[in-house]
Formats: C-alpha cells, structure tokens, sequence
C-alpha cells in the first residue's frame, strides 16, 4: 500500500494564469475532461477553479464569462498537500475540509492533485468509487455554440 502522496497523486497539472478568462479555463476542462484546474500567477498556486465554482459563483450571477478572470472566482489559497506526505495526510485533510481533491505542492509550485478517487483506487480497489475513478471519461460530442 503506498505510504506518500507522491505515490497516489496524478501527476498532470492542469492550470490557468489568474488573468485567464473563465471560458479558457472551461475549455481547457473540455479538453482535458476535468472538473477543476489550478489558477496559478508566477508558477505559483493561488487558488483552484472548479466547474462548480464557474457556474455558481459566474454564471448563475449572469456575469460574462469572456470578462471575468479565474483569480476573481476560483477558491484562494487551497488546502495542500506535499509529495513528501504521508498518505493519512491527505485523508484527514480531505475529511476536515470537506473537498475531494488537493493539489500536490512544493515551495508553493504546483506538481499535481489527488483526488478521493485516487486514494479509493490505492486504498479500496474493489469500491464503487474506485471502478468509477478507473472508467474512461465519458466525453460530451456536443457542437460548440461558437
């Protein structure tokens, strides 16, 4: 069983600068079929953006997502985990703060996340949320409205 974040963490770090519109940010999500991206400003993490936090905190607003930058929605300052920390770290993070993902971190620089599904494959492989985390992405085949 792996004992380190490192061991669990996906190393794919998806990010858009704080001044990255929320449309950029929504399509590099398409892209990559994620629901969150780090906002990162210098190569430093200052905050996370989800889908969750463009529709509530954007789009329900009816603000323009062409005019709002990520920096202006997205959680600042997001709980981290290093890649030097323990496993039983990242758990009980993710259980006192109630998220499902922490971005990897070191001196302030993003390397990676780990989700709920992450630590579920490593630690319960036969679970429900396990087998979800390893099914292929289910990609929309939509037309885009521009």
């Amino acid at each position: 069983m792996a004992q380190y974040v490192r061991d669990v963490m996906s190393p794919a770090v998806a990010s858009v600068g704080a001044d990255a519109s929320l449309v950029e940010a929504a399509q590099l999500m398409r892209a990559e079929n994620i629901g969150d991206v780090l906002v990162a400003d210098d190569g430093r993490l200052i905050g996370v953006l989800t889908d969750r936090d463009i529709t509530l905190r954007a789009v329900a607003d009816g603000v323009d997502p062409l005019m709002v930058s990520a920096d202006t929605v997205c959680t600042p300052a997001p709980v981290t985990v290093r890649p030097e920390d323990p496993v039983t770290t990242a758990v009980e993070l993710m259980r006192r703060h109630a998220v499902r993902r922490l971005p990897v971190v070191e001196d302030g620089r993003p390397l990676g996340m780990v989700s709920l599904g992450d630590l579920a494959r490593e630690r319960d492989p036969g679970s429900a949320l396990a087998d979800i985390s390893r099914a292929a992405p289910d990609r929309w085949q939509g037309t885009s409205a521009t």
